[in-house]
């Protein structure tokens, strides 16, 4: 392990034999990370629970929607969305569905974003739960679907979860999948 912290993010460094070819061996860096949920949180509407935030990393604000690390030790992904959207937007929501399960960088983190559908949305008192950091600073506001899908589609909405969200959701409503 080159460095494990107290928030979320370990790297380790591993020798790898490239598969068929045991001569082969190099090194690769891991980015370890217990992986994230996000939900699009549609309403009755049509409009879609967005949040405003600085990323420093990428030193950019971006249109999210309700995200939070599985840092919470077995807890389920569903039960994590769940809490996340309660925490981040102060909503519930009486359907949830599973829209997508993703590997955000595949060749430097085995982080997975599981992505979920709310819909049934109702108020939910945010609990003891407190806003901090970047968080502190979030802006919320609904996005109607439509202007948000022309926002990825143009490259305005450009942060990867909302994107798949927003896609995978477009993709359904055309199949027809969508009670």
């Amino acid at each position: 392990m080159i460095h494990r912290d107290a928030w979320v993010v370990g790297v380790r460094e591993d020798l790898v034999e490239r598969p068929g070819h045991p001569e082969d061996r190099f090194h690769r860096l891991t980015v370890e990370h217990p992986g994230a949920v996000m939900v699009l949180a549609v309403d009755a509407d049509e409009r879609v629970f967005c949040l405003q935030q600085y990323r420093h990393s990428s030193q950019h604000e971006f249109v999210e929607i309700p995200a939070g690390l599985r840092d919470a030790g077995d807890e389920p992904p569903l039960e994590t969305a769940k809490r996340e959207l309660r925490e981040e937007a102060e909503l519930q929501a009486s359907d949830w569905r599973r829209l997508l399960r993703t590997y955000p960088s595949a060749g430097i983190t085995n982080e997975v974003h599981e992505i979920f559908l709310a819909r049934g949305l109702s108020h939910a008192d945010r609990g003891d739960f407190t806003l901090r950091h970047e968080e502190a600073a979030m802006e919320a506001f609904w996005a109607p679907f439509e202007e948000l899908l022309s926002g990825v589609l143009e490259g305005r909405v450009r942060q990867g979860p909302i994107a798949q969200a927003v896609l995978a959701y477009e993709v359904l409503k055309r199949r027809g999948e969508l009670g």
